[in-house]
């Protein structure tokens, strides 16, 4: 272990979350931009989002094979480079057909980054010596909401979505990689060889993946169609719009800054089903109201109560007894982030077939089975 502080570790970290965030926020905040500069219906939309989750799904395993092989903190340096060029790409896409490679090439670096970094998350914990996985997380949420509020601010100005894309992607891909390089921490665990090519959890990890899943759901879903619902039901503005997921950002990033002490006071069963309750409340308020506040104090609500759930759900993946912690957290993460990306194109799909209300509605299905799971995210004993 190369002799950094603490605090360069966690800052090194947090940047690539921050990253991240950032470049998916970004995008986010742009979709129903991205929409009309296209012409795409609902159904088109989801379809699109569905490469999007499709390249996520496939660059998983080979994200974690490579950070295994080589090093959680080198790929996800490298990857991150790529992911900035991929979200520019999407934005300088001429047609339907290019915006489709595009998206898949822009799920595929997002995945395959999120896979790394959380890789490198658990590498720096350990090296920190106590919990601080929620803070990582906080400052994924932290990036996304700043993404987010670009797309306001560039929605406001008028600025054009490639020009938005390619300015604010490089800014934060400039900053956030010049912080993770002075802090770089090289893992102290020995190389992993020879992983399931596509690991799944197995035995009790199931019902952490699928705890994972249902929170993932609906993050992925407010990232792409909560802007939407607030035009649909508010009928609001699209800068206005996009205010909906740097809420949502702002409740999680507070709420997971807060995280870690949480847990520690209440344990993680209880703090997870606490959780539950508050995720099916945000999402009822926000499907049951035709008011832009209290569809902004739903989503806010949302934000708190999936906040703690995926830290939770990789902390427990962590500690368990019968995996290794890399193959683990993989495992974990194939089917919780399978959800973040699986769920804006299902929301589409209802949406096209139904109406985009009937879509949330999903959303506080799932959010109170993660009260019905809580139990799942409670270390195992050997």
């Amino acid at each position: 272990m190369q002799p950094h502080t603490n605090r360069a570790t966690w800052m090194a970290v947090s940047a690539m979350f921050i990253l991240n965030g950032a470049l998916y926020g970004i995008w986010a905040s742009r979709i129903p931009a991205m929409a009309m500069r296209h012409d795409l219906d609902a159904g088109e939309l989801g379809l699109l989002l569905l490469l999007l989750a499709g390249g996520a799904i496939a660059a998983f395993p080979l994200a974690g094979r490579f950070a295994d092989r080589l090093g959680a903190a080198f790929i996800t340096l490298r990857i991150a480079v790529a992911y900035t060029l991929a979200l520019a790409l999407t934005a300088l896409a001429p047609n339907v057909a290019l915006l489709a490679v595009a998206l898949a090439l822009f799920g595929a670096t997002h995945g395959a980054m999120d896979v790394a970094m959380n890789t490198w998350a658990g590498e720096a914990e350990r090296h920190i010596a106590r919990p601080v996985m929620s803070s990582f997380h906080a400052m994924f949420s932290l990036g996304a909401g700043l993404g987010a509020a670009s797309g306001f601010g560039a929605e406001q100005w008028g600025v054009s979505i490639p020009l938005h894309f390619i300015a604010a992607g490089t800014l934060v891909a400039v900053l956030t990689l010049a912080v993770a390089c002075i802090g770089w921490v090289s893992p102290t665990q020995d190389r992993v060889s020879g992983t399931p090519l596509f690991p799944l959890p197995k035995g009790p990890l199931i019902l952490v993946g699928l705890i994972a899943f249902c929170t993932s759901m609906g993050e992925g879903a407010m990232v792409d169609w909560s802007a939407l619902l607030l035009i649909e039901t508010a009928g609001v503005s699209a800068a206005h719009a996009a205010l909906g997921y740097s809420v949502f950002s702002v409740a999680m990033v507070i709420t997971r800054l807060l995280g870690d002490q949480v847990t520690r006071a209440f344990g993680p069963t209880p703090t997870a089903r606490i959780a539950g309750v508050v995720a099916t409340t945000g999402a009822v308020s926000a499907i049951a109201s035709t008011s832009y506040g209290v569809t902004l104090t739903g989503f806010a609500l949302m934000g708190v109560g999936y906040a703690v759930i995926m830290p939770l759900a990789f902390s427990r993946a962590a500690r368990d007894p019968h995996l290794p912690p890399g193959t683990a957290i993989a495992s974990v993460s194939t089917l919780g982030y399978g959800g973040l990306l699986l769920g804006p194109p299902l929301i589409g799909f209802v949406a096209y077939a139904c109406t985009l209300r009937t879509g949330f509605a999903l959303l506080a299905v799932l959010a109170t089975l993660i009260i019905v799971l809580a139990g799942a995210v409670r270390a195992q004993k050997v």
